[in-house]
């Protein structure tokens, strides 16, 4: 019996792995963020990127 389960999507990234999903740097993603074309929440001391922000980036929806 073939039981996969399910592949759960995060719903955010911290910068350190929207950089390495996206293969964009550090600081061009600080950029992005300051001119408003991605989305950023800070919690605590993390900084994270939405992934619906990140694909509508990614994807030039943004």
């Amino acid at each position: 019996m073939n039981t996969a389960s399910p592949t759960i999507e995060p719903l955010a990234y911290s910068v350190r792995e929207a950089c390495r999903i996206s293969s964009l740097g550090r600081t061009r993603l600080y950029q992005l963020i300051g001119e408003g074309r991605l989305e950023a929440r800070k919690i605590g001391r993390r900084t994270l990127i939405p992934a619906a922000s990140l694909r509508a980036l990614i994807e030039g929806q943004s």
